[in-house]
């Protein structure tokens, strides 16, 4: 069975010029009270919170949820009151005296097998789980996903979040920018320098952008163009939009109300549209395909949206939209839920697709609302 890895958040708080620190021995604060207060909120919400052994060191922190109240409400949900505290270390060089050992709940190393050994001076202060001869982001979130860890939050430093951005594990970027500069060339930036998947071409989503204190916070969606086989934020975003359109559908006692988007590889939208958009007996795969261009390029790459599984076999039309699909040459397809019986005995949409090669993903948590759409007709 796979195992569901966990949605990746990196959180950074960087200085104009990009720094998430000075060259001094002391920690540079580069957030406000609002600001950490966010930061524990996240803390809060996750299941489990990352560093990398250089974070460890250097600023020495414990990795805790601050609030008491926030503990509180996640001993009422039957949570622990701190997230899992995960270290990162290539090497296993871990002061067995960092305040990290000593507070908090559950703690669990990673690090490449040859560095193990080093590691068993954490003997009952951690858990210590080898990744193989290197550090494996992979047998990582494998590993965490297997634990039952949904949500994590990477909180650096440099070269973790390097990592993570290099390997195109992350999901989301919250950044927080300073009002002041640095200045300092030796001073550690927000990443190193490496090949990352979101360059020009494949740019991130700006999700959200607000001010907290003195902070600017800038929310970025990542997408994973190396993993279409997974769903990410976007895609929930995007399908719940569709979800949003199937509203307009014309009531019908004999159809269902659908809605459907088409987004290029780097998130634009090229088209969209739902039932009996322009006609009776359209459907929204439809009306969304006829309005791109059919040379278009960018549909060798693009994901189709939509609220119910594309039909294998209709009455109104020769072409079903499943084979609209395939001659349209989309290569990606996210839908909420499968076609009940009540029109078609057995709707074969998802198997022609896979077939044919397209990588399909289900989201279930927006199968309600899609079934709700429909509430009339069940």
């Amino acid at each position: 069975m796979t195992v569901r890895r966990p949605y990746v958040l990196l959180s950074v708080a960087m200085s104009i010029d990009g720094h998430i620190d000075d060259a001094t021995p002391e920690r540079l604060v580069l957030s406000g009270p609002e600001d950490l207060d966010r930061v524990d909120r996240l803390r809060a919400g996750s299941d489990a919170v990352l560093v990398g052994a250089g974070t460890l060191r250097g600023d020495n922190p414990r990795l805790l949820v601050n609030s008491p109240l926030r503990r509180e409400e996640r001993l009422a949900l039957g949570l622990p009151a701190h997230p899992l505290r995960v270290v990162l270390t290539g090497g296993g060089d871990l002061d067995p005296a960092l305040r990290f050992w000593h507070h908090g709940d559950e703690r669990v190393v990673y690090a490449p097998d040859h560095a193990l050994p080093r590691l068993k001076q954490l003997d009952g202060l951690a858990e210590v789980v080898g990744t193989g001869p290197e550090l494996d982001l992979d047998a990582v979130l494998d590993d965490l996903g297997a634990r039952g860890v949904r949500r994590l939050m990477v909180e650096g430093g440099s070269s973790v979040h390097t990592m993570f951005l290099t390997a195109g594990l992350a999901d989301e970027i919250q950044l927080a920018v300073a009002p002041f500069f640095v200045g300092v060339d030796a001073a550690p930036r927000f990443v190193n320098a490496g090949r990352f998947p979101q360059d020009a071409l494949h740019r991130m989503i700006l999700a959200e952008t607000r001010t907290v204190g003195d902070i600017a916070l800038l929310r970025y969606l990542v997408p994973r163009p190396t993993d279409p086989t997974r769903l990410n934020e976007a895609d929930r975003r995007r399908l719940a939009r569709a979800v949003e359109l199937s509203r307009h559908c014309p009531p019908s006692e004999t159809a269902y109300s659908v809605g459907a988007l088409v987004v290029a590889e780097d998130g634009t939208e090229l088209a969209r549209g739902y039932s009996r958009e322009t006609g009776p007996t359209v459907h929204a795969e439809q009306a969304a395909l006829a309005r791109i261009d059919p040379d278009d390029p960018r549909l060798r790459r693009a994901t189709l949206y939509t609220t119910l599984e594309p039909c294998s076999a209709r009455a109104s039309s020769p072409t079903p939209c499943a084979q609209l699909v395939l001659a349209a040459g989309i290569p990606r397809v996210v839908l909420a839920w499968r076609e009940p019986p009540r029109f078609v005995a057995d709707c074969q949409g998802v198997e022609l697709l896979e077939q044919a090669g397209v990588t399909v993903l289900e989201c279930p948590e927006l199968a309600a609302e899609a079934r709700e759409v429909n509430a009339h007709l069940a």
